[in-house]
Order: C-alpha cells, then structure tokens, then sequence
C-alpha cells in the first residue's frame, strides 16, 4: 500500500466473520477479490483490522455476510477446513501489499501445494533473491491472506516452523490439518 493509495476514490468491501477449527477468521473482500483473512477476528482484533481496512479502502468496510464477493471464499474456506478444498480457486485483491511482499507471496500461493512445506531461504532462492530468508519471513508476516494464500507452508530449514501471524498453535493445526504435522493429541 502506497501514500497515493489515499488519492484513489474510495473502494467497497464486504466482510464477515467465519468460525473456523483455529478460531475466528475475518473475510474481507472487494470487486476484485479476496483482500484479507485474519486470525483471531474478534474484539480489539477484529476492531483494528476494520479500521486498518477503512484508511486503505477510504470508506469503512460493510458487514455483510451473504454478499456475493464473500460467497466463494466462505465456500471454499469452510471446504478446506473440513478436508474436501486442497487449492484455493479464488480471485484475490493484492492491493494490501506491494513489491517484494507481493512478489513472494505470489510465488509461494502458486508453487508449494497442499500437504506440502518449503524453507524461507528456498523460497528467496526461487523468487531470484538467495540469500533473502529474512526478507521471505518478513513478507510472510505481512501477508494479508494467510490460509488462501499459504504462509503456513512455509518453515524453518532446521525443521523448525518458524513464526505465523495466527500464532505457532495456528501453524500447528493446519500442517496437521494438511498431514504435514500429527495432530495434537488434545
């Protein structure tokens, strides 16, 4: 998101809330996509990212669970957690990020399937920066569409899982989900 963004006429976007296995998750979309998922979508959470999503959409976001642009997005989401949706067939809306964020949030959504994990440092390698693991973790925490879009994926090259925005609890639970990881016991 640039300054200029702030220039641009004010965007719509529709939002809900969806129960999910990890939690609340908050689905916020515009005409052109998906443009955010977020983790733990409830009071003060759910409060700052409505407000984060209004200064960069220039209007504040509509509650609006049965709108059509949420409609293939709380399908496929609900499809995924109960096992039956391995790829995400969605449009999405990468306004909310920008250069090398996007760059490598978009190789990672089209290159390391379901059931499957990769490093920091391969995916800096194969987006033409080696050395740029650190660069690879910072952009995976800045990804407005974590699940969709799988930072989850996306590890430690000792084996460690490394950080999440939803929390290593989250990060867990949906390698399990994927059969990357067991799943928890309790």
């Amino acid at each position: 998101m640039t300054d200029d963004s702030r220039d641009l006429p004010a965007r719509r976007a529709d939002w809900t809330v969806l129960d999910t296995p990890v939690g609340p998750l908050l689905l916020a979309a515009t005409d052109r996509g998906l443009l955010q998922v977020a983790f733990h979508a409830q009071g003060a959470v759910l409060r700052r990212t409505l407000t984060r999503l209004a200064a960069h959409l220039g209007t504040d976001p509509v509650e609006a669970p049965e709108a059509p642009s949420l409609a293939a997005p709380r399908e496929q989401l609900a499809g995924y957690f109960a096992g039956r949706t391995r790829a995400f067939r969605l449009d999405l809306d990468w306004s909310l990020t920008e250069g090398f964020t996007q760059e490598a949030l978009r190789l990672l959504a089209t290159s390391v399937p379901y059931g499957t994990v990769t490093g920091y440092g391969e995916l800096a390698r194969r987006s033409g920066r080696p050395g740029g693991a650190q660069a690879v973790g910072m952009a995976m925490g800045a990804n407005p569409l974590p699940v969709v879009v799988p930072c989850h994926r996306v590890v430690e090259s000792d084996g460690g899982l490394g950080g999440f925005s939803g929390g290593l609890e989250t990060k867990r639970r949906l390698l399990a989900l994927e059969g990357v990881l067991p799943a928890p016991l309790f």
